[in-house]
């Protein structure tokens, strides 16, 4: 028998909502894992049925239904709406709706009224999700809400990014500017730091209103800024690493930014080192940083999951919001109270009618995989030491291994090891052509 030590409404079911196309995603395992042990029916929309969610023993079904995320917003709502009716045949209830990415987060949003009819959803202002998941519109909103972040704008053109680049300095910080746009014409593949004007220029040629060069020409390159105007990408302020410390703040809100429950942390690693997604994590109760997430929440009156990325500049001793995703972070699974609360099951209770109990957060440590052993390496190699925490802590979240649940990691590894193969024959070849054509 399941435990359900929350006393969760395990007549209510709950569907991940997912946009794009990422098989590998341990932020919609973990939110399985967390509903499905206390007994919740948990169905998922996954790209096919051996992806490492829809192997998990705790998904009640997966809806197969891959997407690109560059489908026409209402075809992609649609398909959303179909999957929630189908939760709705088969369990005869309407469905708390989980995100586990920033495009699905807009959707659920945007689309509230049409929705309502099959799934709960927290009551979010429709436009906050996107704007807030927009890079120039988060930085729009700090400045109005008085939340310190580090310097940036949204360039509309190559002239302007470069004019940024010499304001700011270098290294400067590039982000896709928006969801949607990030999958439909990426600027950069993640966050990117370029440290001097000539990898900027080499990284953004000039591109014309269809995505052509200067000249005329078109290379096809990522580089170029498909589409013309405005480029998709927001320039920011470089936070010295040696300078500041990365930290995490993951919450679940109710009606007018209320926090329901509330965890902060220490990023350790990432990958790719300071830029991608967490690989390493401490959970560490920061009173300042709950505070800070609390008071922008209420300014805003946001409603639902997020995970905020801060960053704490060790020269002037702020805290400095670089990120606001409101959606479930990938992470979120390093975070628990005392009495079983994590930001899943604390949206779950609250859209049911149930309360959330508080509690003081655990002191756990995250971890994962495969992914942090590259991170490890490569700090090793730049540092020449062993990095921290290299090895798992008692009381350590892994993203994808557990005992009672193995299938998932096996599924990950074999994805993981297939993908390690595709990339080492591209290297092979690309370096046995570039012999040939030395040679010739």
């Amino acid at each position: 028998m399941t435990r359900n030590p929350l006393r969760a409404d395990r007549t209510v079911p709950a569907l991940l909502v997912k946009i794009g196309c990422y098989p590998q995603s341990h932020s919609a395992l973990g939110a399985v894992r967390t509903l499905g042990r206390l007994g919740v029916p948990v169905y998922a929309m996954v790209e096919d049925r051996l992806t490492p969610t829809a192997l998990s023993r705790y998904l009640t079904g997966a809806l197969v239904g891959p997407s690109t995320g560059r489908e026409p917003p209402a075809e992609l709502a649609a398909a959303l709406r179909e999957a929630a009716r189908e939760v709705r045949r088969r369990t005869g209830r309407r469905a708390v709706a989980v995100a586990t990415d920033d495009e699905a987060a807009v959707l659920l949003a945007e689309y509230a009224q049409e929705l309502a009819e099959d799934l709960l959803l927290p009551p979010v202002p429709p436009d906050l999700p996107r704007r807030l998941a927009d890079k120039g519109g988060l930085y729009d909103i700090c400045r109005a809400t008085d939340t310190p972040t580090p310097g940036a704008c949204a360039p509309t053109d190559r002239e302007e990014l470069l004019a940024a680049a010499r304001r700011f300095g270098y290294p400067l910080v590039l982000k896709n500017l928006a969801s949607f746009t990030r999958l439909q014409r990426p600027v950069v593949g993640h966050t990117t730091v370029v440290r001097t004007e000539a990898e900027l220029l080499a990284r953004c040629p000039p591109a014309g209103p269809s995505g052509r060069a200067s000249d005329g020409s078109s290379d096809g390159s990522s580089g170029d800024f498909p589409g013309g105007p405005p480029l998709g990408v927001l320039a920011q302020e470089y936070l010295p690493a040696e300078q500041a410390q990365d930290w995490i703040t993951h919450l679940t809100c109710g009606p007018g930014g209320e926090p329901l429950a509330v965890f902060t942390g220490a990023k350790l690693r990432s990958w790719p080192p300071g830029a991608g997604v967490t690989t390493r994590a401490r959970a560490v109760a920061n009173p300042e940083l709950a505070e800070l997430a609390e008071r922008l929440c209420r300014r805003i009156g946001y409603c639902g999951i997020a995970d905020l990325d801060w960053r704490l500049d060790l020269r002037d001793g702020r805290y400095k919001l670089v990120d606001f995703n409101p959606r479930t972070g990938a992470q979120f699974r390093l975070f628990e109270t005392s009495g079983g609360v994590d930001v899943v099951r604390a949206l779950h209770l609250s859209l049911t009618g149930r309360p959330v109990p508080r509690g003081p957060q655990l002191r756990r440590s995250y971890g994962l995989g495969q992914l942090d052993l590259l991170s490890a390496a490569s700090a090793a190699r730049q540092e020449r030491r062993a990095p921290a925490d290299l090895w798992p802590r008692r009381g350590t979240e892994r993203a994808w291994l557990c005992r009672d649940d193995p299938l998932p990691a096996l599924a990950e590894a074999a994805r993981f090891g297939s993908r390690a193969a595709r990339y080492a024959a591209r290297r092979i070849t690309g370096a046995a052509g570039a012999g040939g054509a030395a040679r010739g």
